[in-house]
């Protein structure tokens, strides 16, 4: 069962300002698909070959999701550095495991995450 749909609203109006101010989490930048408004996102950004991968907690649904596909792309601040994505795919499970690394935690079964987006880094 995907989180609540009121979940999500608490997280973008509570959490999600608190943790882009902190500045430990990964802040993924991306624009509006209708509305054109800038959106600042903090996210669990993994590192993987060529570029990063999200795990999708609310599923490929999202605001957030759905901007970065229909803008092909969008901005990484992570660890101090800003990198630029494209090339968002929607893939599984399998697709994912076979590319995190070991260390990376794999979301608990309870959660029944099945998409996760890749993006490419843009090459500088």
């Amino acid at each position: 069962m995907p989180m609540p749909r009121w979940w999500g609203h608490i997280n973008k109006r509570v959490f999600n300002p608190r943790a882009i101010a902190g500045g430990k989490w990964p802040v993924l930048t991306h624009v509006g698909r209708t509305s054109g408004t800038t959106y600042r996102t903090p996210l669990d950004a993994h590192p993987v070959d060529g570029g990063y991968l999200f795990v999708l907690v609310y599923g490929s649904g999202s605001d957030w999701v759905q901007n970065v596909l229909a803008a092909d792309g969008a901005r990484l601040r992570v660890d101090g550095t800003e990198v630029e994505l494209a090339a968002p795919r929607l893939v599984g499970k399998d697709e994912a495991f076979q590319v995190l690394s070991d260390e990376v935690a794999r979301p608990p079964r309870l959660l029944r995450i099945t998409e996760f987006l890749r993006m490419d880094l843009v090459a500088a």
